[in-house]
């Protein structure tokens, strides 16, 4: 069962709580914040930069890696080196053929194939080619949907700026209306804290989240071609276990 990030919510109210309670005791109003105008500007300037960077599918993707913040996926390479050692005393006890009832049980497609390699007979050379193989083109994907999370903190306090720009340009145009100066400049300062405070709150901490666990499933997927090697090729429990723990140093 997966896990919920409470560390991730507790940093994201920590980080608004702090600059929600800053501006209130500077005696500032927090309604003076909340600009619709800016948050239109800096939003859907940044999310269609995204997009215009982007094809559809990856752009897709990357929002679905973004449950990963809060849903990570699982990882418990213990509980891996465990299953692993079993499938090696069975295969040693009975043969490769012993490991056929573990296949129905695989939800990972990706372990379910190695394990069905394995037991047709793939020499273990040309398994772990296979696998490393299918891994690259994984860990790829991932990191290419993991970057616009990336990028949209790269946009964002550019957008910020040009939401700033258009502000002083709206207050330019009104100098001779007081009455009309103070929504332009809200909307130009506001538009910079928008840019700025979502890029560095939010994107790019998503984005160094989420490639944090796509380093994890790499490392784990890893440690499965590495076991699955170590059984084809006959060799002592021991030996897989002593080799499996030295991926987590």
């Amino acid at each position: 069962m997966q896990k919920f990030d409470t560390l991730s919510v507790i940093g994201i109210l920590l980080a608004l709580i702090a600059i929600l309670g800053g501006q209130a005791l500077e005696g500032g109003h927090i309604s003076s914040l909340l600009q619709l105008t800016a948050f239109l500007i800096v939003m859907g300037g940044t999310i269609g930069a995204v997009m215009l960077q982007n094809t559809a599918a990856v752009f897709m993707h990357g929002l679905r890696l973004a449950k990963w913040v809060f849903v990570p996926p699982d990882y418990n390479p213990q509980k891996l080196i465990k299953t692993l050692l079993e499938w090696s005393q069975a295969s040693r006890k009975g043969g490769l053929l012993a490991l056929e009832a573990q296949v129905g049980s695989l939800r990972d497609n990706f372990m379910k194939k190695g394990v069905q390699l394995l037991i047709d007979g793939s020499d273990p050379e040309a398994l772990r080619m296979a696998l490393e193989l299918e891994l690259d083109v994984y860990e790829e994907e991932q990191r290419r949907a993991a970057k616009i999370w990336d990028a949209a903190g790269g946009y964002a306090p550019t957008i910020g700026i040009l939401g700033a720009v258009m502000g002083l340009i709206h207050v330019m145009e009104n100098l001779s209306d007081p009455s009309k100066l103070g929504g332009g400049i809200a909307v130009a300062f506001v538009a910079t804290i928008y840019g700025v405070g979502s890029a560095n709150l939010l994107f790019l901490p998503i984005a160094n989240k989420i490639k944090m666990h796509i380093e994890s499933q790499v490392k784990l997927k890893s440690m499965f071609i590495e076991g699955l090697v170590g059984i084809g090729n006959g060799e002592n429990p021991r030996i897989i276990e002593s080799r499996l723990q030295g991926f987590l140093g």
